[in-house]
């Protein structure tokens, strides 16, 4: 298998909305972001998939390592090997994937956010880079479309969390911060335990209010130079939204179930968003 084959596995076996917007590029840059992309999978995959922390973190300090081994010249793992040659044509820089990494430790370090911006340092590591980068392969010309990957990247962040708030309870993590569970008078044990109330509704309706309003701040800091580029970013932006939209219609059922859109309906959404532009 090539790494060019094995990036593109493991983008389309992540079943993503990312991987259904990554189809409407041109060549070169659908094979950028799939490498990216699943530079980005393997990473998080060492969290969410190795049980002891500590051989977590040996992992994430090989990946470390390995970034630096890569800009030097010498990569040895098949994401890297398959990334490496799109670096320079789409501004990737070490840093920016040191960060992702970054990200992932914290998810190692702590399990709980007092606040919300403790919690969007961690969005910013784990996904407004992701944006970043992303939008400079997807093709950006004004340095606004950057402030709008980020904020993109943060709004679609918070959607995982709240769609993900049962899978993550169930490894020990509670995204949501610790003062909103305490001014809805949420229990961190009634989130761990699948715990639902009219409490619990309330709180996540905030969650997903703040949501909305971070989607629509960021639409609108997109340039409109930029908007036919960006349309990968809009593909998934609409999916993640239309994903939210779907808990919110079912009440946020999400202590105990994953719930998420069909392969078909992302499709259906990525290319609706190709042909009308937004």
């Amino acid at each position: 298998m090539t790494p060019e084959q094995y990036v593109q596995e493991k983008a389309a076996a992540s079943g993503s909305s990312f991987y259904y917007a990554f189809l409407f590029l041109p060549p070169p840059r659908r094979a950028a972001i799939t490498a990216f992309y699943a530079f980005c999978r393997e990473v998080d995959d060492v969290v969410d998939e190795v049980h002891d922390p500590g051989v977590a973190a040996t992992k994430l300090a090989w990946w470390r390592k390995e970034v630096a081994s890569s800009f030097g010249g010498q990569p040895s793992h098949p994401a890297m090997k398959a990334l490496m040659p799109h670096i320079a044509d789409y501004d990737i820089r070490a840093e920016h994937l040191i960060a992702v990494i970054e990200g992932c430790q914290m998810d190692l370090e702590q399990s709980r956010y007092l606040d919300f911006p403790g919690l969007e340092r961690y969005c910013h590591l784990v996904a407004g880079v992701v944006g970043e980068v992303a939008s400079g392969i997807f093709g950006r010309t004004e340095a606004s479309t950057v402030q709008y990957a980020h904020k993109l990247g943060l709004a679609m962040q918070l959607t995982n969390i709240i769609r993900d708030v049962g899978d993550d309870a169930r490894r020990g993590r509670v995204y949501l911060p610790v003062s909103e569970l305490q001014r809805f008078d949420v229990k961190a044990h009634e989130v761990l335990n699948r715990g639902y109330s009219e409490r619990f509704t309330a709180l996540m309706k905030f969650q997903a209010e703040r949501a909305h309003r971070i989607y629509d701040e960021a639409l609108a800091l997109l340039p409109e130079a930029d908007r036919k580029t960006q349309k990968p970013g809009l593909m998934m932006a609409n999916i993640y939204r239309t994903l939210l939209r779907e808990i919110e219609a079912g009440g946020f059922q999400v202590l105990h179930q994953r719930i998420s859109l069909t392969p078909v309906r992302k499709l259906w959404i990525a290319a609706r968003t190709n042909w009308r532009g937004r």
